[in-house]
């Protein structure tokens, strides 16, 4: 409804009057004392307050306006949300950070400086790196050597699928891993054995060792299907399908002693039977060395011929007297093997192909000479690296180290102290270096911690550019920084942003389909309005915050993506609250629909989606627009409320209930209660703006709601 001046059209009129007596006057003579009267009429009457010419019509959309506007909590809440608005959606625009920048900074912190620890694995160094050794045979010779020295053994022979090879202990701490040509020589025991394979394609037998009379003729008669047996001179022979087509693999009983080759006669017989009893796993007959292998009750006799070096084993570190100093791939090699021989080796190091060195034991230390007598390098049962692993430690510094974890160990402590000198740091983390390139050392207390059997931390205080977390507010952060090194006044805009849109899709959703269902519901009535009532009070009946656990917990194990679980608990939000909103419109279109307008389209055969949604509807909007605006606080404080409880939006992406969920511990509260302070009253701001809001459109609505 336009409104319109009822003054303005009544001074007109009346000017419209005047004139026109005046004409008539000026025609009889009268104009001039007409005039005058008619002016100070005219004037007496545009003046008079209780003149109905002064009485201004409204439209009701104005007279709500105009009633809205005289409510100061209504203004109030309507400047907060207007400002929360700008904040969220506008003032992010122009601010330099997002919401997942992470800044870092250049700040002391204790850190794992260096890890020192007592060396129990036996690392492996190429002697030969043309002889091939066996990937199975590698990888077991720690559990081999261990089992070595648990048993006292100095030798041990290791079967492979490929050959033999031989350990052996040449030295405290350090072991030979040789390839051993071996041949089979004869089996001792009872069990089977495989005498050869018999190929059905060329009607042929090859033996394993030395060919047994008769037994390939038997094959070749018997040999058919899969398996069988026969016999030859009394021995009971087996077969069954080879691995190769067409041929078949003979096995025998064996009880005693069988030859592969010529039988050896009974000197090597009571050799292999002293050999046994004693547990020895070889011996020496005329310059032929033997080794034993025992499968269960079974011995196999091996001819050996001359071991070749493919690797040394040891547990020994090489620290080299100049820090950082590299040497050759074969240095450690040449110096171990140097040990058992003269101690005299050549290798080369950084900066020179080839040198000359002694390599002397002094305890549990190898110290490596140059070829001017001074101390090169040493190898030793301990190993102190960077916490990284990198050996980049000056060797003084190791020194330290190693003899403070020796009076730890004497005194039996776990924790010590010791002051050694490191290279010093300027602010922004980097060495400071001397005129001629070395570092400027400092002198600073290092923190020694026993972590395992024979394992320590080291610990000390370095310069280290890292993730600025919980900063305090500066100029540069205002709000300082969070857990993640996250600047918390743009988290806190764009989190602003996400529990605001969250608030107005959850209230749109609710609206659409409680106004839909409402709307059926009041004008059919009936058994459409008894059994939307009834979804109703379903709906009235699920618990939505264990609803919310389920559902967090299935997209939680599915890994959703951030923005998509923000959709899902907007829709999840959105279908369990248009119940109530449902009841209100059913409530209100009941008292509606029996009215005369309603007749009257009912009479000029309106459709009936018209009359629900033209008609009935838009009567129904001011109770609507209140309950969905005082609804979008508690909306807001719901997901604020998920988000906290890991339920709702997932970090990285900011909501006002993320920002307080990552200082929820009692004493995060306490020391960072810049993060969540201002989140917590942007929060109660915007709720109570929500209900002032609220409050003030229904008493505009309904005025008599105040009384």
């Amino acid at each position: 409804m336009s409104s319109y001046d009822l003054n303005e059209v009544l001074k007109q009129r009346e000017k419209r009057t005047a004139a026109d007596h005046m004409k008539e006057r000026m025609d009889s003579g009268q104009a001039g004392a007409y005039q005058g009267n008619s002016f100070a009429h005219a004037a007496e009457k545009s003046v008079d307050l209780g003149d109905v010419s002064r009485v201004r019509v409204l439209s009701p959309g104005r007279q709500v306006f105009k009633r809205f506007i005289r409510n100061r909590l209504a203004v109030l809440g309507t400047v907060i949300l207007l400002i929360m608005f700008f904040f969220s959606f506008i003032c992010v625009l122009f601010y330099p950070y997002g919401q997942k920048e992470i800044f870092y900074t250049y700040a002391s912190q204790n850190v794992n400086y260096a890890l020192a620890k007592a060396n129990t694995a036996y690392n492996g160094y190429d002697i030969d790196p043309g002889i091939a050794v066996e990937r199975t045979v590698v990888n077991s010779m720690n559990s081999n050597i261990k089992q070595m020295i648990a048993e006292g053994q100095d030798e041990k022979v290791v079967i492979g699928s490929e050959g033999e090879y031989v350990i052996r202990r040449t030295a405290d701490h350090i072991y030979t891993l040789s390839s051993l040509p071996m041949e089979e020589v004869c089996s001792i025991g009872s069990g089977v054995v495989q005498v050869g394979t018999y190929s059905m394609v060329g009607k042929s037998m090859e033996f394993t060792g030395k060919e047994i009379p008769g037994v390939a003729a038997e094959a070749s008669k018997n040999a058919k299907g899969t398996e069988g047996s026969f016999t030859v001179d009394g021995v009971t022979y087996t077969f069954t399908k080879g691995s190769k087509p067409k041929s078949f693999d003979i096995f025998m009983e064996q009880d005693g002693i069988l030859y592969l080759g010529e039988e050896l006669g009974e000197e090597f017989e009571k050799e292999v039977s002293s050999a046994i009893e004693t547990g020895s796993n070889g011996f020496t007959m005329d310059d032929v060395s033997y080794v034993l292998t025992q499968q269960g009750e079974k011995y196999t006799v091996y001819s050996a011929g001359e071991a070749a070096v493919a690797k040394i084993y040891t547990s020994y570190t090489l620290d080299t007297f100049t820090t950082g100093l590299k040497v050759a791939d074969d240095f450690r090699a040449k110096a171990l093997m140097a040990v058992t021989e003269d101690g005299s080796f050549e290798a080369g190091y950084e900066g020179t192909d080839s040198a000359s060195f002694t390599i002397r034991e002094d305890g549990d230390v190898l110290f490596v000479y140059d070829e001017d007598g001074r101390e090169f390098a040493e190898f030793s049962l301990f190993s102190v690296r960077r916490y990284s692993g990198e050996d980049t430690m000056d060797y003084e510094l190791k020194k330290v180290l190693s003899d403070k974890i020796e009076e730890m160990l004497a005194a039996n402590e776990k924790t010590g102290t010791v002051m050694a000198m490191i290279p010093e740091q300027d602010e922004n983390g980097a060495y400071r270096e001397n005129e001629d390139g070395s570092y400027v050392l400092d002198e600073v207390e290092m923190r020694i911690t026993q972590r395992l059997e024979g394992e320590y931390v080291i610990n000390c205080d370095q310069i280290n550019f890292i993730i600025d977390r919980f900063a305090s507010p500066t100029r540069a952060h205002l709000l300082g920084t969070d857990g993640d090194g996250f600047d918390v006044l743009a988290r806190v805009m764009y989190g602003g942003q996400v529990s605001l849109m969250v608030g107005f899709v959850v209230v749109i959703l609710e609206s659409v389909i409680g106004i839909v269902m409402g709307g059926l519901a009041g004008y059919f009535g009936g058994w459409v309005d008894n059994l939307i009532m009834r979804l109703v009070d379903i709906f009235y009946c699920l618990p939505s915050l264990p609803i919310m656990i389920i559902l967090g917990a299935i997209m939680d194990a599915a890994r959703v993506d951030p923005m998509k679980r923000l959709w899902v608990m907007m829709a999840v939000l959105g279908l369990l609250g248009w119940a109530g909103v449902a009841r209100l419109v059913r409530g209100q279109i009941l008292s509606l629909r029996e009215q005369e307008f309603m007749v009257a389209t009912e009479a000029t055969g309106i459709r009936v989606r018209s009359r629900i949604f033209k008609h009935l509807i838009p009567n129904v909007m001011p109770q609507l627009i209140v309950t969905a605006t005082m609804g979008l606080g508690s909306v807001i404080i719901t997901e604020s409320t998920l988000s906290f409880l890991g339920l709702g939006v997932k970090h990285p992406l900011a909501t006002w209930g993320t920002i307080i969920n990552s200082v929820s511990s009692a004493s995060a509260m306490a020391h960072y209660a810049f993060i969540w302070i201002p989140v917590g009253l942007l929060i109660c701001l915007t709720v109570i703006a929500f209900n002032f809001v609220g409050d003030g459109l229904r008493d505009a609505y309904d005025p008599k709601s105040k009384r």
